[in-house]
C-alpha cells in the first residue's frame, strides 16, 4: 500500500468536508438576502450534539429596522407537524393510543367522503398525506386568516371533499388532517395542542422562548413580521394569527430553541443526561418511510428515494439519510434539515416567502460537509426563481390584458346582472356576487378577506382579482348558465401557476341558492 498516497487522500477528504466558517456563513446569508430580497434570516448549525453556529441576520421589519438575533421568533409553519407527531408518540409510549388506532375511536363524528375510508382511517393516516384527497384540499377553511372556521367545522366538512386518488395510494400534501390529529391529542390528553407541546416538549428541552401559537406569546418584542413582494416592492403584511392551524403550523420559535429540538431528534428522543421525551422505538417509527413520493434523481445529491414519514420528509442524499421539513406562511418560510449519520442539523428561518432563499443557504452548508464544491446555489436558485416568475407573469399578463381589452370594447355586451346572486359550496359556505359602483364584487361570507372584483374574460369564464394583493392568488370563475342566461353554478381555479396550493379554489363547487 502506498501510505504516502493514502495520507494525501485523507488530507484531501478532510479539507473537502470541512465545515463552513462563521465568516463564510455570514457571507452566504448576506448574499442570499440581497439576491432574494429577504430582510431577515436566522441560521443555526448543529454538529455532533453541539450548536456550532447560531446567528441572526438583517432586520425583523423593514419598518422598525430592528435586528434579527439568534433568539428572534419566527412562525415555523409546517415544521410544527413534527411536534404533532412527537406528541402522539409520547401518548403512545404512555399506552393511551396507537398509531394504527382508528380515528373514529377518538373522534366518533369523523367522516370522510367514502364510508370505507372513514371506517379504516387511522392515526397514522392523519400524518402521512395519503388520504386520497388532493393537494391542499380544503385549505381555504384555514387560509387566508380572518375566517370563522373552527376545528369542529373541519371535522364536519372534510366529508364533502372529493378524493382525487385511491386511499393510501398516492402522496398529496394535506394540512386539515393534521388539524384533526391535534384534536385527537386534545381529546386524549385533556390539554390543548399548544399546552401539550409546550409542557411535554418545549419545557423539557428548555425552548424557553417558543410557544405553540402566536396568541400564547407573552412578549412579542423579539419577533419578525412577514414580508411579501407586491408589484416588485417588498411590503409588510398582516400576520397570520388564527389558532385553527396550530397542529399543522402554529409554532413560533427561534434558531436557538430549534437547535435543541434537532439535538433531541438526532439523539432518538433523548435530551441531556436523563430525559427521554419519546422512546427510540417511536423515534424510529417517525423516521420510517410511510408514503412514497415521486423521485427526481439529479446531481449533486443523486437521491434514490423520497418518502414521507410521520411529520418528516425523508430521502437519501449522497448515500446518507436526510430528515427534513419546510414550512410556509404568507411572508414567512422556514426549513429544518438533519443528516443523522453526520450528526448534522441545519435550520434556516426567513421573514419573506422565497423558499429558494432557505434552500440556497441549507444546500451550501450541507455541501461543505459532503465535500461537494462548485455549486453556486444562490445563483442557480435565483435564476430558476426568476425563470418561474417570468413564465407565471406571461400567463397572468395575458389574462389581465384580455380583461382590460374587454372593458374598453364598446361592442361587447355582457349582462352582468345575470351573474349576480348568492351561491353555496358544501364546505366553504356562501359567497355573493353583487354590484357596487358599477363593479361586480365577489365576497365570501365565512372568509371575508376573499373579496375582489369580478370581470369577464372569455366565453363562460370570468376572473376575480382579490383586493388583497399579497395573496397572489387571483382566480378563474367557470360559470354555468341556465336556458335564461342566469348563472347557476361556479367552479374556480387559480390563474397563476405559482399560486400557493392552499388556495385550493379547484375544490370548490358553488350552486346558486338565491
Amino acid at each position: 500500500m502506498n501510505y504516502k498516497f493514502t495520507f494525501l487522500f485523507l488530507l484531501i477528504g478532510l479539507s473537502l468536508s470541512a465545515q463552513m466558517s462563521e465568516t463564510q456563513i455570514d457571507a452566504l446569508v448576506n448574499k442570499t438576502m440581497t439576491s432574494f430580497n429577504v430582510p431577515g434570516i436566522a441560521v443555526a448549525v448543529v454538529k455532533d450534539g453541539k450548536v456550532i453556529h447560531s446567528k441572526g441576520y438583517g432586520v425583523k421589519s423593514i419598518i422598525t429596522k430592528q435586528k434579527v438575533d439568534e433568539n428572534t421568533l419566527f412562525g415555523i409553519a409546517s415544521n410544527s407537524k413534527a411536534f404533532t407527531a412527537a406528541s402522539l408518540a409520547i401518548l403512545i409510549d404512555e399506552g393511551k393510543l396507537d398509531w394504527d388506532d382508528k380515528v373514529t375511536k377518538y373522534i366518533p363524528e369523523f367522516k370522510m367522503y367514502n364510508d370505507y375510508v372513514t371506517n379504516e382511517f387511522t392515526i397514522r393516516d392523519l400524518l402521512t398525506h395519503r388520504s386520497g384527497l388532493g393537494l391542499g384540499a380544503g385549505d381555504l377553511m384555514i387560509w387566508p386568516d380572518g375566517h370563522d372556521f373552527t376545528p369542529k367545522d373541519i371535522i364536519n366538512n372534510i366529508q364533502y371533499l372529493k378524493p382525487v386518488s385511491g386511499f393510501r395510494t398516492k402522496y398529496d400534501y394535506d394540512n386539515l388532517l393534521y388539524v384533526i390529529a391535534g384534536e385527537v391529542i386534545e381529546r386524549v390528553s385533556k390539554q390543548s395542542w399548544a399546552e401539550f407541546i409546550e409542557t411535554r416538549i418545549m419545557k423539557p428541552l428548555e425552548m424557553n422562548n417558543s410557544v405553540g401559537t402566536w396568541s400564547r406569546l407573552k412578549d412579542t418584542t423579539n419577533t419578525i413580521v412577514p414580508h411579501v413582494p407586491i408589484d416588485g416592492k417588498l411590503k409588510v403584511i398582516t400576520r397570520y394569527k388564527s389558532r385553527i392551524m396550530d397542529a399543522a403550523g402554529g409554532i413560533y420559535s427561534s434558531v436557538n430553541d430549534l437547535s435543541k429540538w434537532m439535538i433531541l431528534q438526532m439523539n432518538k428522543g433523548k435530551y441531556g443526561n436523563n430525559q427521554q421525551l419519546f422512546s427510540a422505538k417511536q423515534h424510529a417509527e417517525m423516521w420510517s418511510p410511510q408514503t412514497i413520493l415521486p423521485n427526481r434523481t439529479t446531481a449533486p445529491y443523486n437521491t434514490l428515494f423520497r418518502a414521507y414519514g410521520l411529520g418528516w420528509q425523508l430521502q437519501d442524499v449522497k448515500g446518507k439519510l436526510q430528515v427534513s421539513h419546510t414550512g410556509g406562511l404568507e411572508g414567512i418560510v422556514t426549513q429544518t434539515i438533519m443528516i443523522p449519520e453526520l450528526q448534522l442539523g441545519i435550520v434556516v428561518l426567513t421573514n419573506q416567502q422565497s423558499g429558494a432563499a432557505f434552500n440556497a443557504i441549507s444546500n451550501t452548508i450541507k455541501d461543505s460537509y459532503f465535500g461537494i464544491s462548485g455549486e453556486d446555489w444562490v445563483a442557480k436558485l435565483s435564476k430558476q426563481s426568476q425563470s418561474n416568475e417570468t413564465e407565471a407573469n406571461k400567463v397572468t399578463d395575458e389574462v389581465w390584458q384580455a380583461v382590460t381589452k374587454n372593458k374598453l370594447d364598446k361592442n361587447l355586451k355582457i349582462d352582468y346582472s345575470k351573474v349576480i346572486g348568492t351561491f353555496k359550496d358544501n364546505w366553504l359556505g356562501e359567497i355573493t356576487i353583487t354590484e357596487k359602483k358599477k363593479k361586480l364584487i365577489f365576497t365570501s361570507k365565512r372568509s371575508p378577506k376573499l373579496t375582489g372584483e369580478v370581470s369577464f374574460y372569455k366565453d363562460n369564464t370570468y376572473v376575480v382579482r382579490w383586493f388583497n394583493r399579497y395573496f397572489d392568488a387571483d382566480a378563474y370563475l367557470y360559470i354555468t348558465f341556465d336556458n335564461l342566461g342566469f348563472a347557476t353554478n361556479i367552479k374556480m381555479k387559480p390563474i397563476s401557476p405559482l399560486t400557493d396550493f392552499s388556495y385550493d379554489f379547484q375544490d370548490l363547487d358553488f350552486n346558486r341558492i338565491k
